[in-house]
């Protein structure tokens, strides 16, 4: 096992975890009911492509560092891990310019794609909107060296956030036409 990166201090993580959380959960509620009206001079749905090819890294980088923990390569996985959570600060940043610029978009599909483009809809966004105090405290428990308890949490984080990543670039492909 690795040396813990941080000293543990529950109380503060506890309060920057919830709180960073409840934030970025405003913000993202928000954008349902925000858009600027600007011309920024190229595409804003640029954004929606970058937005899934950063998910698709994320979710091959989940997978790796799960095959480097179960082999016993546990700076291989932090390091991965920790790659992993900054992309997806640059994927978080990117979403809220799209939904900022570019407003929200209207499936055009029929038929068995409208019912298969919603139900992923309908299972990614409230998993999207949960993992993140997730993510939060299993990398904190990481890092603090607290594994026992890091391991049982991550079984619950890892594949709602491979979930999350992999279906973020499927709701991509289904809804880039009609943008």
């Amino acid at each position: 096992m690795l040396t813990p990166s941080w000293t543990k201090n529950d109380k503060k993580a506890n309060l920057l975890i919830y709180t960073f959380s409840v934030i970025v959960f405003a913000v993202v509620v928000a954008l349902g009911r925000v858009q600027l009206n600007v011309q920024p001079g190229f595409d804003v749905h640029i954004f929606a492509q970058i937005n899934a090819v950063i998910n698709s890294i994320v979710a091959v980088l989940l997978v790796v560092a799960l095959f480097a923990a179960k082999s016993g390569k546990y700076l291989l996985h932090k390091r991965l891990m920790l790659v992993a959570m900054v992309l997806s600060i640059l994927f978080l940043v990117s979403y809220i310019a799209h939904h900022l610029l570019a407003g929200d978009t209207k499936f055009g599909g029929t038929g068995t794609i409208r019912f298969i483009y919603y139900f992923i809809l309908g299972t990614h966004i409230p998993l999207a909107g949960i993992i993140l105090p997730f993510i939060l405290f299993t990398a904190y428990r990481g890092l603090i060296g607290e594994y026992p308890r890091h391991r049982k949490i991550a079984r619950i984080t890892w594949p709602i956030w491979f979930y999350v990543a992999i279906t973020g670039p499927i709701i991509y492909i289904l809804i880039s036409p009609y943008y």
